[in-house]
């Protein structure tokens, strides 16, 4: 394994912020382009290529079936893309690093989160699924975090989202929440909850 991705990359303007952006499973590095230049179209942009095939759909790390995953596998990737974050970060000193994430890319990102908390600036966990109880992170102390979530998620269990809520809480983070009546898709109330995030 290598701290390189291929990757989607947009430099920032001056004084504006570099924005990662992790995608879904069977997504790709284009994702969620368009939406950050929408939202804030003087950022830079690294949006990594998940770099592990699950029957032909692009992730992140492992997983033994839906919700199961391989925490191994995590655990490495999980530094592989701190360390990838890392030196992206140092080739724009001065920018504050925001990071999206949605589904298996909001997975990757919280998990980045726990251990690497310095990396970024905010956080939005689009219907991410964490179904282990992480350890306590002081430098997760007012970390800005919006989480976001379908009440009637199958992929995401909504008490499950609650539970993540309430970790990033205990650990005095400032946490934003949008919620909506629906499933595991990105609704209009999410995209514009997140323009207030990333333009706060």
């Amino acid at each position: 394994m290598t701290n390189t991705y291929h990757a989607f990359t947009k430099a920032p303007s001056p004084g504006a912020p570099l924005v990662f952006a992790f995608h879904g499973t069977g997504g790709n590095e284009f994702q969620f382009n368009e939406l950050i230049e929408q939202i804030r179209p003087d950022a830079g942009i690294v949006a990594p290529r998940g770099d592990v095939s699950e029957h032909g759909a692009l992730r992140f790390f492992r997983r033994t079936g839906e919700g199961v995953y391989d925490m191994d596998d995590l655990k490495v990737r999980t530094e592989q893309m701190a360390a990838y974050m890392a030196d992206c970060k140092a080739r724009y000193p001065g920018h504050p690093a925001y990071a999206l994430g949605y589904s298996n890319g909001a997975n990757i990102l919280a998990s980045v989160l726990f251990q690497h908390p310095d990396l970024v600036e905010k956080a939005a966990l689009l219907h991410p699924l964490i179904p282990w109880q992480p350890e306590a992170n002081e430098g997760l102390k007012g970390k800005d975090v919006l989480i976001t979530a379908g009440e009637r998620d199958p992929i995401c269990p909504l008490p499950l989202t609650e539970r993540l809520v309430t970790y990033f809480g205990q650990q005095g983070s400032r946490v934003r929440t949008s919620v909506h009546p629906g499933g595991h898709e990105i609704r209009q109330g999410e995209l514009q909850a997140l323009a207030a995030f990333f333009s706060a």
